[in-house]
């Protein structure tokens, strides 16, 4: 078994031209230790399903060698990009992948200087004004007034600026007025349509509450108790729930609608957590990991009123104005959506993204929907995504005793947190929820030692 994954994954990453090539020794040399794992190894990119991959196939254009090619090179971009990000600091000016095969990266910096080590990393330079820090900074500003004429607003690295979409004529110039400002940050933008939350009918797998229907997001548990993520505009703290066969089947734990647009629901007895989300026909898909990818990445989305569709991410850290109210950190997709799709869930490849805020548009012309990520949900509830796990690797060996340290499985690490592991000091790269195998000095993808 472990061999045919070792060959799936070589195969994969060979297709999306990712192996580098190593000078051999001498024969009879002294073997050397080996490598750590890719970041696409790490993400399992190789056992992406074949119902994801049809799904990226109808929705993207892409044959299924092309489609594991592109969930490969997505997995890389987002570890290169994270490297990146934790050398440039305070320059770093965001980053986003390109092509049909997301074989190019570009990282954006303010400091000219920067370019030949972004260069030397594999990836395309783009020297800007502007930081991505002072773009979000500018962003928040104009959160902070904006409303239903403005809807939309978010820090775009692909133009070095902030967008704000209007739905009447002058209404994004009132906004920059109001909150002083730079029209030199701002690239406004035409929409014919306002977001809305995505509720009322069913999602993934259809769960009812007061007569109005949701998806379940992501299986999750907290402690004993079996439950799951979806959206918090889907129900309130004390809200009960039924299942997609009208079995009694939980109540709402916590709720946070407008500001994010999260939830959990604890699972009575007779519901039990999968590392699963409900695939084309019924099928089941893996869940492996809570791993973010980078803007331009491929994302797919299921739910049981619109099946498997999907599309690429546009931007992270978005806000939302609903008529309800502004929710800030959500991602905006190209992933169509329909209402009853709400709360339902995102995958990029076997990572968990997030679940399905709202959007607009549909899937018969196309739609611009929003997800709240999932980390934040995991964190803020104490919960544990379930999933179907790798191999945990050896361990310490007989007498040997466990490594000390502050890394622990189950805690969600965002970019940039420290912990210790084996006497060494790490930095997280890319946020995650930690899981047995993906150790400090196992994944390089997920943590740099300091």
């Amino acid at each position: 078994m472990l061999q045919r994954q070792a060959r799936a994954a070589c195969t994969a990453l060979a297709a999306a031209g990712l192996l580098l090539a190593v000078a051999g020794g001498a024969a009879g040399a002294p073997a050397t230790a080996a490598p750590p794992p890719s970041a696409a190894a790490t993400l399992r990119t190789a056992d992406a399903p074949p119902e994801l991959l049809a799904a990226l196939g109808r929705d993207l254009g892409l044959t299924p060698t092309q489609a594991e090619a592109r969930l490969a090179h997505e997995a890389e971009a987002g570890a290169t990009a994270a490297r990146l990000r934790d050398r440039l600091g305070a320059a770093f000016a965001g980053a986003w992948v390109d092509g049909a095969d997301s074989a190019t990266l570009t990282v954006a910096t303010t400091r000219p200087a920067d370019a030949a080590a972004i260069r030397g990393a594999g990836a395309r330079a783009a020297v800007v004004p502007r930081t991505l820090a002072g773009l979000e900074t500018a962003r928040a500003a104009l959160d902070r007034a904006a409303d239903s004429t403005t809807p939309v607003r978010y820090a775009d690295p692909r133009t070095n600026a902030v967008v704000v979409e209007e739905t009447a004529p002058g209404a994004a110039a009132r906004l920059l007025a109001a909150t002083r400002t730079d029209p030199a940050l701002v690239r406004v933008v035409r929409t014919a349509e306002a977001p809305r939350p995505l509720y009322d009918l069913r999602g993934g797998d259809a769960y009812y509450m007061n007569g109005g229907r949701c998806s379940v997001g992501f299986p999750v548990t907290r402690g004993a108790t079996q439950g799951f993520a979806t959206a918090g505009h889907c129900g309130r703290a004390g809200t009960t729930t039924s299942g997609f066969n009208q079995v009694a089947q939980g109540t709402f734990q916590a709720s946070v609608f407008p500001g994010n647009d999260m939830a959990w629901v604890a699972a009575n007895a007779q519901w039990a957590s999968t590392p699963y989300v409900k695939g084309s026909g019924g099928a089941n898909v893996q869940v492996t990991g809570s791993v973010l990818q980078p803007v331009g990445a491929s994302v797919c989305r299921s739910g049981s009123t619109t099946g498997w569709h999907c599309g690429t991410i546009q931007q992270h850290d978005t806000s939302v104005t609903y008529p309800e109210g502004t929710i800030s950190g959500v991602t905006r997709t190209t992933v169509c959506a329909e209402p009853g799709d709400s709360g339902g869930s995102y995958l990029s490849g076997s990572q968990a993204q997030g679940v399905t805020s709202g959007g607009s548009g549909n899937c018969s012309a196309g739609g611009t929907t929003f997800f709240q990520p999932l980390n934040p949900i995991l964190s803020a509830y104490g919960l544990t995504l379930k999933t179907t796990g790798g191999d945990p690797g050896p361990g310490p060996g007989p007498g040997e005793p466990e490594p000390g340290g502050t890394w622990r499985a189950g805690t969600v690490y965002a970019a940039g947190a420290t912990a210790t592991y084996g006497g060494a000091n790490y930095r997280c790269l890319q946020g995650h929820q930690a899981q047995p195998g993906w150790e400090p000095p196992n994944v390089p993808a997920l943590w740099q030692r300091l």
